[in-house]
């Protein structure tokens, strides 16, 4: 892999090309997480391969490829997030019709996502990094250029936020 970060730092679009794919489908989750929507994860991820691709010779340490891209998708799934609150919707209110027969996993993993829109943006980047992405702390600060103390300080400030929300919906014992 190391070889192929080389090839594409000096210009190989099908080395690019070949690293963007195997890492492709963990770019999509991640955006997907921030702006959870189908199409604007596509619009990240395509904003990401461009962004990547055009930056690739700044890479310093090849072995870091994913966790510098991770990176950039974080950074373009929050600039596309700003954009977007920019954006006047035309509907003030959207009505959902939900079925009655949810099961409970379903609701779990609505209301994890709705307790993690409640954490601020590191928060929010951090826990995703590290349970959704599996990152250890050190790859996070890397991943962020924060300091390692600063990473588990906010971790463990963001689980509190959760668990204190998951308490109040009933779903935490």
């Amino acid at each position: 892999m190391i070889h192929l970060v080389k090839k594409a730092q000096k210009g190989n679009d099908k080395a690019f090309l070949t690293l963007f794919k195997k890492y492709e489908q963990d770019i999509y989750r991640m955006a997907y997480i921030y702006v959870k929507n189908q199409n604007d994860a596509l619009d990240v991820v395509q904003e990401t391969a461009y962004r990547s691709f055009k930056t690739i010779e700044s890479l310093k340490e090849p072995k870091y490829f994913k966790t510098w891209l991770m990176r950039i998708v974080i950074n373009c799934s929050l600039d596309f997030l700003r954009k977007q609150k920019k954006v006047v919707p035309l509907e003030t209110e959207l009505v959902l019709n939900v079925p009655d027969d949810r099961n409970e996993l379903i609701d779990l993993s609505l209301t994890l996502r709705d307790v993690i829109e409640l954490l601020d943006e590191r928060e929010k980047s951090i826990i995703i990094l590290r349970f959704y992405e599996g990152l250890t702390f050190q790859e996070i600060a890397k991943t962020l250029e924060i300091p390692l103390g600063t990473v588990k300080t906010i971790s463990y400030r963001g689980l509190d936020k959760l668990r204190d929300n998951l308490k109040g919906d009933g779903f935490y014992g």
